[in-house]
């Protein structure tokens, strides 16, 4: 069971920019172990919001290698490029309650920044709607949020130095932070387990449940697989597609990412027999010691 004794309800939420690489589908085993260790339902989502970053066929890809992984979803994924209506729903509550306030800036007049908005625009689209291209950002009190994630521990963050983010870009594509928000909620989940990279997103997300009168999940970041250079293993670092052929290695390699100690004769074992013994051994207390950032380096 979940917080208050509710159902836990988890999910995994990839972008589909590419195929199934092994920092993904450690994130994936991760969330799908600790829903399984509460008996709670594991969701699949498509985060497929940003067309020209995604190759024809990836979401495909990649849930054919979560199946081929034993990682089968409790419902039907739920793919963001549907999600129109939601989110525009969403844009105008908090369009009525003066929480979105429009923003022309170039990247050029953003670049070296570090992604905090200082507020150009606040002031300036106050009684009109520009005519020129522009994006829609969440207007940000000056206050702190506090909260309790259960690898990295207590966290806060001044919403003052994160600035006004955006919830809808210039481009007309819907943002994450947006997005993610209002499927959340919608699928009703109650437990998220993702990399530490996204540890400073929970804030903002925290805050536009806030405004948007939802729930809170409960978060859990655990550390990114990296390179030996430091780096990220990611689709923008050519992470390479996890192998279809025989998963059973590459499944012993991300349980041992996670802090697990599976003995060798578990990959005589069947896909769902190792899964299930995952589960058995599942313990976010594995990851305590490594919260940072290195679970494990890959060259």
């Amino acid at each position: 069971m979940g917080k208050n004794n509710q159902p836990y309800i988890g999910r995994f939420a990839p972008s589909p920019s590419g195929p199934l690489h092994f920092g993904s589908l450690v994130a994936a085993l991760a969330s799908y172990f600790d829903a399984r260790a509460y008996d709670g339902e594991w969701l699949v989502r498509m985060e497929d919001i940003d067309p020209p970053r995604e190759p024809p066929g990836a979401a495909d890809l990649i849930l054919q290698a979560l199946d081929l992984y034993g990682l089968h979803w409790d419902r039907d994924v739920l793919f963001q490029s549907g999600r129109q209506e939601a989110y525009n729903d969403a844009l105008a509550a908090l369009r009525h309650e003066q929480k979105l306030y429009p923003c022309t800036c170039t990247r050029k007049k953003l670049a070296g920044l570090n992604g905090v908005y200082p507020g150009y625009c606040r002031n300036v689209w106050q009684d009109a709607i520009p005519t020129q291209p522009h994006g829609l950002r969440l207007l940000c009190q000056d206050m702190t949020i506090h909260f309790a994630d259960r690898i990295q521990g207590a966290q806060s963050y001044k919403l003052t130095d994160l600035g006004d983010f955006l919830l809808k870009r210039k481009d007309g594509l819907y943002a994450y932070q947006l997005a993610v928000c209002v499927d959340d909620c919608f699928q009703g989940v109650t437990h998220i387990v993702r990399g530490v990279d996204l540890l400073d997103s929970t804030p903002r997300q925290l805050y536009l449940q806030s405004q948007l009168a939802m729930e809170h999940p409960v978060y859990a970041h655990i550390p990114v697989v990296t390179l030996s250079d430091g780096n990220k293993l990611s689709k923008q670092n050519h992470a390479p597609a996890i192998p279809l052929d025989n998963p059973r290695p590459t499944l012993i390699r991300a349980f041992r990412a996670l802090g697990l100690d599976p003995a060798p004769e578990l990959q005589a074992c069947s896909i769902s027999e190792i899964l299930a013994w995952g589960v058995r051994h599942w313990s976010l207390d594995n990851l305590m010691g490594r919260k940072e950032r290195l679970l494990t380096s890959i060259d």
